[in-house]
């Protein structure tokens, strides 16, 4: 114990002025924390085991996936949007694309949107996964990571017979996409929805109503409605803090405009829904996948387009519903091969802003639980 004798401070709630009281204390965790999500750093002032303040550290993975950027030709940049959130890149490769075919007036093709829908929901639904099992990890939960990654392995297959790659995938195109359908593969992702139908009603069952994962969650981190907007929150945290805003349905670009998404939106905004809402979604997620795959149109999967390509001079700003909120590429051109600018607006980076409010007054065990109910992938942070 220590006085507060040539300290400035404000004293503690139920503390007279004069008695003792405990110091501060400055703990950092991380960046090489098991439970960061990633090499973030979190420097953690507290009192006692109460979070007092806390300062977010980023750029421990910055590699400067916009300054690339710059300097690769408009079609060879969009293998670099799998970097960012490396956890969805066929739904960054959509982001850019779509930027780049807004500026140049290009409406890709029915059956190459509704390939874009299918695949993307895939990967929410994959990307969703992983934010799960990793959660109960986190909550000291082990078997449910093993259940989820099961089931991601075959999405990551399904991409593989796709295009090739099982992360980097490199599928989306200006114009379309790269490859359609292999013999089978339709088949094979049926097969995998059936399964996977069955799987997320068992993990159901695992996660919800289990006493301790709710004393955890349940009026731990709350983000109340007017908060979220304040901080410009979207995704899975806007929506389970009650705000109904899905750019999907507010904002409808390519196949979405011509099949229905149901947002999932939860009222109590606090750890335990953002868990539901992400849950909701993939249960959306596989329902849009099957709606999608039964209303496939056929014709070319892409539109002609100039190897070297070069938009017109201009400026557009496009933007997609990622796993993680919106996904927003703002696109200048000079009118060269090369993008003069292409800015990302990560979801992961504005939702990580209103960490530091959400921990003020929580126990320090509280920490982890409410970083993973954020679901941040630190190369879309950092970037």
């Amino acid at each position: 114990m220590a006085t507060n004798q040539g300290v400035n401070r404000p004293p503690l709630e139920g503390v007279a002025p004069g008695e003792l009281r405990s110091e501060e204390m400055i703990l950092n965790m991380g960046p090489q924390h098991p439970s960061t999500h990633g090499v973030l750093r979190l420097v953690l002032t507290l009192e006692g085991e109460t979070v007092v303040d806390c300062t977010p550290v980023i750029g421990y993975l910055h590699r400067g996936i916009e300054k690339i950027l710059e300097n690769r030709t408009v079609m060879a940049g969009i293998r670099y949007m799998d970097n960012a959130d490396y956890l969805s890149p066929m739904l960054n490769e959509t982001a850019y694309v779509g930027a780049v075919e807004q500026l140049m007036g290009i409406e890709p093709p029915r059956r190459a949107q509704y390939i874009r829908l299918i695949t993307n929901e895939l990967q929410r639904i994959a990307s969703h996964l992983v934010a799960i099992g990793t959660y109960l990890l986190d909550l000291g939960a082990f078997t449910p990571i093993l259940w989820t990654f099961r089931d991601r392995e075959g999405i990551l297959s399904l991409f593989e017979a796709l295009g090739g790659s099982r992360f980097n995938v490199n599928y989306m195109r200006v114009g379309g996409v790269l490859h359609d359908f292999p013999k089978g593969w339709l088949q094979q992702c049926e097969a995998w929805c059936n399964q996977f139908e069955k799987n997320l009603q068992e993990l159901e069952t695992l996660i919800t109503g289990n006493e301790i994962f709710e004393a955890r969650t349940q009026g731990v981190g709350y983000v109340d409605p007017q908060q979220a907007i304040a901080y410009g929150l979207t995704g899975p945290m806007l929506r389970a803090s009650g705000v109904n805003w899905d750019l999907r349905v507010n904002r409808p670009y390519m196949a979405y405009r011509e099949i229905k998404v149901n947002p999932q939106v939860r009222q109590e905004g606090d750890c335990y829904a953002r868990y539901r809402v992400r849950m909701q979604e993939m249960a959306e997620s596989l329902r849009l996948v099957r709606v999608a795959m039964d209303q496939l149109p056929g014709g070319p999967i892409s539109t002609r387009t100039p190897i070297a390509l070069r938009p017109p001079r201009g400026e557009t700003y496009f933007a997609i519903e990622s796993s993680k909120g919106e996904l927003g590429i703002y696109f200048i051109s000079d009118g060269s091969e090369y993008p003069w600018r292409a800015k990302i607006r990560g979801p992961s980076f504005v939702n990580l802003q209103i960490l530091p409010e959400l921990l003020r007054g929580h126990k320090m065990s509280d920490v982890v639980a409410i970083l993973g109910s954020l679901d941040i992938v630190l190369g879309e942070v950092d970037r």
